[in-house]
C-alpha cells in the first residue's frame, strides 16, 4: 500500500494502527512548531517525533526528494503513533495540509472525526517567512522576495521554476495567503465544531491562552501548568554564492556532489558531521534584513481582499486587526 496522489478510503483502511485523532494542519511559519512542541508534554496528548509526516499530502512528496523520515506506506505512518497510550488524544502537525487541495479529504477518509487546528497570519509578514524559510529549504533559489513573488505567473507555467527544487510545487506564492479558500476545503468536510481557526498573532502575545484553547478544543485537561517553548527563528542565507556550492553537495547533484557527499559520509563520525554542520549553518545563516516595507505595502494591498473576505469568513475584523484599514 503506497502513498499516491489517488489515496482512497478503500486504499487507506483499516491496517492494525492508531490513526490521529487531531491535526495541526498548518500554516507553516505561523507557530505550528510551538504548539507542536507545547501540546505534546501535555500527559494526555501523544504527537510523535517526526513533526512532520506529511502523509496526506504525497504531491509534495517526489521520489528522489523524500525526506528519510517520509512514511510511504499506511502502515508505516500509524506505526508513528504506535507509542501512544489508549486513554491518550494523538495528533500529528503537518503545515502544509492547509495549503494542499487534497489533504482534508484524504484525512477524513480515515478519520472523519478529526479535529483540524489551522493557524492564520497576516499575509505580508508571513509570505516574507515562508520565502526565507523556502530558500534555507531548498524549495527556493530566488533570494530576493520581491522577485520570486514576480516570477509566480510563470511558474504557473511550468516555467522559471527551480530544476533541483525539492517542492516546486509550492512556490505560487499568493495561493499560500487564499485562507478563506484552504478554511472552506475542511467545513465542506468536517463539521465547524471539529475545525479550529486560530490567529498566530494572538498566539504569539499569549501563548498560554491560546494553548489553553487548544487543550479544551481537544478535551483534554486544560488546567495543567504550561511551559512556553522557543520558537522558531527565521533565518536569512548569508551567502548566495556559499548556498549554492552547499546546496549542490546537499542535494547530491552530479557524480561528483554525490561521491563526495557519500565519502563525507562514509569516512566522517556522525558527532563530527553534527558539529561541523552546525557551524556551517551559523556561518551561511544570519539574521533577517529588515522588511522592505515598500514591498510589505505591495503585498498588503495585493492580498488586502484575501483579509477582508477572512473577516467576513471569521466573523472578526482582522482588517484593522492586521493594519489593513489604512491601506487604499
Amino acid at each position: 500500500m503506497t502513498a499516491s496522489a489517488d489515496l482512497s478510503a478503500a486504499e487507506l483502511r483499516p491496517p492494525q494502527g492508531r490513526v490521529p485523532d487531531f491535526f495541526i494542519a498548518g500554516n507553516a511559519k505561523s507557530g505550528t512548531s510551538a504548539l507542536y512542541r507545547m501540546l505534546r508534554r501535555h500527559p494526555q496528548i501523544y504527537m510523535p517525533d517526526v513533526k512532520e509526516p506529511s502523509f496526506f499530502v504525497p504531491e509534495l512528496q517526489l521520489p528522489r526528494q523524500r525526506p528519510p523520515n517520509y512514511s510511504d506506506t499506511f502502515e508505516k505512518y500509524l506505526s508513528l503513533f504506535d507509542a501512544a497510550r489508549p486513554e491518550q488524544r494523538v495528533g500529528e502537525a503537518t503545515p502544509s495540509y492547509l495549503w494542499s487541495r487534497t489533504a482534508a479529504s484524504r484525512i477524513a477518509d480515515v478519520q472523519p472525526a478529526a479535529r483540524i487546528i489551522a493557524i492564520l497570519r497576516e499575509p505580508a509578514s508571513f509570505l516574507r517567512s515562508l520565502h526565507l524559510q523556502f530558500v534555507q529549504n531548498h524549495v527556493e533559489t530566488e533570494t530576493d522576495l520581491r522577485k520570486a513573488v514576480g516570477l509566480e505567473e510563470l511558474r504557473r507555467q511550468g516555467e522559471a521554476l527551480p530544476g533541483d527544487s525539492t517542492r516546486p510545487q509550492a512556490l505560487l506564492y499568493s495561493d499560500h495567503v487564499r485562507y478563506v479558500e484552504q478554511l472552506r476545503r475542511y467545513h465542506a468536510i468536517f463539521p465547524p465544531e471539529q475545525v479550529l481557526v486560530l490567529i498566530y498573532e494572538d498566539f504569539r502575545r499569549d501563548n498560554e491562552s491560546t494553548v489553553r484553547t487548544v487543550l479544551r478544543f481537544l478535551d483534554v485537561d486544560d488546567t495543567s501548568p504550561i511551559e512556553v517553548m522557543e520558537w522558531n527563528p527565521t533565518v536569512r542565507v548569508r551567502s548566495p554564492r556559499l548556498y549554492g556550492l552547499v546546496r549542490s553537495l546537499y542535494l547530491g547533484r552530479g557524480p561528483a556532489a554525490r561521491a563526495t557527499k557519500a565519502g563525507i559520509k562514509v569516512l566522517t563520525p556522525r558527532r563530527v558531521r553534527h558539529d561541523a554542520l552546525a557551524l556551517q549553518r551559523r556561518v551561511q545563516w544570519g539574521k533577517p534584513l529588515p522588511p522592505d516595507e515598500e514591498l510589505m505595502l505591495e503585498l498588503r494591498r495585493r492580498f488586502k481582499g484575501e483579509v477582508v473576505a477572512l473577516s467576513e469568513y471569521l466573523d472578526r475584523d482582522l482588517v484593522t486587526f492586521w493594519g489593513y484599514d489604512n491601506i487604499g
